[in-house]
């Protein structure tokens, strides 16, 4: 297994444009999501910047930021 890489540093003298870094996430109670692991949820609970807390039906999950794994729909 590989390590993933460090992101490339843009060069002030490079001719290219410096990559935009995806904004970060941000969920409201009551947002409809979903999880690569836990599938289809509901927010119940924001926990400001640290933390929000799903309920994926059968059990409630407390999803720490920058929530990659977690999409709103």
């Amino acid at each position: 297994m590989t390590k993933p890489s460090a992101p490339k540093r843009h060069l002030p003298t490079s001719p290219f444009k410096a990559p935009v870094a995806p904004a970060p996430k941000h969920f409201a109670v009551g947002d409809q999501v979903t999880h690569d692991m836990y599938g289809l949820g509901r927010v119940v609970g924001i926990e400001a910047g640290i933390a929000a807390l799903v309920d994926f039906g059968p059990e409630q999950r407390r999803i720490l930021s920058p929530y990659s794994k977690m999409t709103k729909l």
